[in-house]
Order: structure tokens, then sequence, then C-alpha cells
């Protein structure tokens, strides 16, 4: 059966690239054996993403971020002394992409003209990787197509003005989650707690102006509500899971999910094992101790189906390595071409064949067209 197209609608692409320090156009195995002697983290030589594998997977468009954490004198959390600072750590990240984009490895997509041709690319074409890795002193691979990314910022830190909220916009930005973890310059997140700050609704006031998707991923409870009250523009959760079955601030409550897809929202299930079952222990659990599985999402997936009455608000949002490896994903996941297991897990949980393809892409493209 031919792979079906897959839309991961949550990576940190630029963050591995710049800091990780991981060449993306290498093999899995070319990455991990260049880090198999690294000990500054825990997910050295683990990776699940590169471009060899999305291609693998059929990975053929994503939402890719970039992050700048700004984080004052006695924060608790690591980041840069300014918003200048994380400002220029976005623009580096940016960069990246753009060369990216210039070798043909990646191409931006800002609209519905650019996401449509992308799309009859990728469905066009014959498959472009037959499971040979290729690393970076190969020559141009015949037939290989270029990922397709949506720009995401995670965290709105970085923006020191408004002004560079439109300057970005200009630069490809579409979609901004107005925090990550803890407290940020303009709303709390995860792990923290408050109303939206005085700043953080003019953001989305001018997030609205401009047309850039509103992520509630990472927005404490309080804040949470509060930016539903005040953005009336398309939004999702781009790494979302349900707090019912994985309890903890990080993912959201039945109401926080029924407000999404009630305002026509997506969720993208995420791969971080720490967000799929409960009792997770970070740097202590293992996915063994739970003999946890790729399956385990399907779980997820039903819980918001049935919540929302029906499929058409669930879509891929990997969060993979987003800051861990597979020391915490599910076993079977060894990269992220193990996403192709997907459709026959959700045919076994009786889906239709037109749910599936909406799990894999549809949903996320179908939300995009109406978004702009």
């Amino acid at each position: 059966m031919e792979k079906p197209l897959i839309f991961d609608i949550h990576l940190d692409l630029s963050m591995n690239a710049m800091q990780w320090n991981r060449d993306l156009r290498w093999s899995l195995e070319r990455i991990r054996r260049w880090e198999g002697q690294m000990t500054d983290r825990v997910d050295r030589g683990s990776n699940t993403v590169c471009f060899p594998e999305m291609h693998k997977g059929n990975v053929g468009l994503c939402v890719a971020t970039i992050l700048g954490r700004h984080s004052p004198f006695f924060h608790k959390l690591p980041g840069l002394s300014s918003p200048e600072q994380a400002w220029a750590q976005t623009q580096g990240q940016l960069a990246w992409y753009r060369v990216m984009t210039e070798l043909g490895e990646m191409t931006p997509i800002t609209n519905v003209a650019e996401l449509d041709a992308h799309m009859e690319l990728w469905k066009n074409s014959p498959p472009c990787d037959d499971g040979t890795p290729y690393v970076v002193e190969s020559k141009k691979q015949p037939g290989k197509l270029p990922i397709g990314f949506v720009l995401s910022l995670e965290g709105a830190d970085s923006i020191v003005t408004l002004d560079y909220l439109e300057r970005s916009y200009n630069n490809g930005l579409r979609a901004l989650g107005p925090a990550h973890y803890g407290p940020g310059r303009y709303a709390d997140g995860t792990d923290s707690a408050g109303p939206l700050h005085p700043a953080g609704k003019d953001l989305l006031k001018e997030m609205q102006r401009l047309g850039i998707i509103l992520d509630v991923t990472h927005l404490c409870d309080q804040t949470f509500w509060d930016a539903l009250d005040v953005y009336e523009g398309p939004l999702w959760a781009s790494h979302q899971n349900c707090r019912t079955l994985a309890p903890w601030n990080r993912q959201f409550a039945d109401d926080q999910i029924k407000a999404v897809t009630e305002r026509g929202g997506l969720l993208g299930m995420a791969f971080d094992a720490i967000m799929m079952v409960p009792g997770w222990t970070y740097l202590k659990s293992r996915p063994e101790d739970f003999q946890l599985k790729i399956e385990r999402i399907c779980d997820h997936v039903d819980h918001i189906c049935q919540l929302a009455g029906s499929a058409s608000h669930v879509c891929i949002g990997t969060d993979l390595d987003g800051g861990y490896g597979t020391e915490q994903t599910p076993m079977d996941l060894n990269s992220i071409a193990d996403l192709q297991t997907l459709p026959g897990l959700f045919r076994a949980r009786g889906y239709s064949e037109d749910d599936i393809e909406g799990f894999m892409h549809r949903n996320a493209i179908d939300f995009l067209r109406r978004a702009w």
C-alpha cells in the first residue's frame, strides 16, 4: 500500500541544527554515531528526525519552529539576557531555513497557492526515497523533493516590540505561541500561572490583524482562556495531548480541548512519552517501564474525537527531538519514518480511510486553506 503523505505541525528543526549542532542532511545512523561519545545532553545519539528519515516516512510538510527565550536576572529557566539577544537567536535559526531552501532541501509555505503547489508536487511525484540513507557529500538525489515548511515562533519573548512581529510576518512567520515554559514577556506558559499580560493582549490583536495563527499549546490555563477571549482568528494546539490520559498542566483538560475544536482548531498529537502516559518521571522513567508503544497515541485521538464529535480536529504534531530522543518516545518508534505505522493502528480502531487521511495530512491542509 502506498505511504500516505504526512503533515507534522510541530518540529523543532532549526533548534536541532543550530543549538544541538545536528546536520539534518545526514543519515540517522551518521548523526547517532557522531554523537555517540557526547555527554552534554541525555538525548545525544538517540535523535529521531533528519531529512532522510522524513523522506523515508513521506513527511513532506511540517510546521517548523524558531525559538528564542528571554530569561531575566534570577530567572529559573535557561535563556538569553535580553529580548534583543533572543531576537538575534531566532534570526540565526531563520537563516538556517533559508540556506536549506537555497539548497533545495526545504521550501517555505506562506499562502494557499504555495501550499497547493507543494501538495501537487508531492502527490504527483514518484517516491523520492528507497530507504537508502544519503550523506551530505552525496550528489543531489534524483527526484528528491523539498520538504515544505510553515514557519512558527514558539514563545514570543524574542518579539522586542510589536514592530518586530510585522517584520517577522514579512519574513514568513505564519504561526506563533505567545509562551513556552514558565513565565514569559507576553504570557505565562507550562508550569506557571497567571492572567494574560497586557502586552500579550496587544500581541494577540496584532497577530489577528496580520493573520498569524495562534498556537495555544503552552499557555497556562488562565492565560489560555484569556487568549480565547481576546483573539478571534484561527488557532491550533500544535503539539498537545489529553490531560485526562496523561495528567499534567502541559496537556489540555477536556473543556480546553472542546474550546479549541469549537473554534475550528486542531490538536496535533505529540509523541513525547511524558505527554502520552500518566506517572512519567522526567530523567528517571523509561518507555519500557510503561510498555509504551505508538498505539498509545490512538487513545488520545479517540478521546479528542469523542469530545469533538468528529475526526476533523486531530492531526500530527509530533514534537520529536524537541529536547528529547528515543529515551522518551514509544519503544517502537526509532525515527519519524515510523509514523507510517499509524494508518494500520487507526484502521484497527475502526476509523475510515477518510478519517485516516485527515489525521495524516488533510485536516491540517484544510485548516490552513481556511486560515489563509
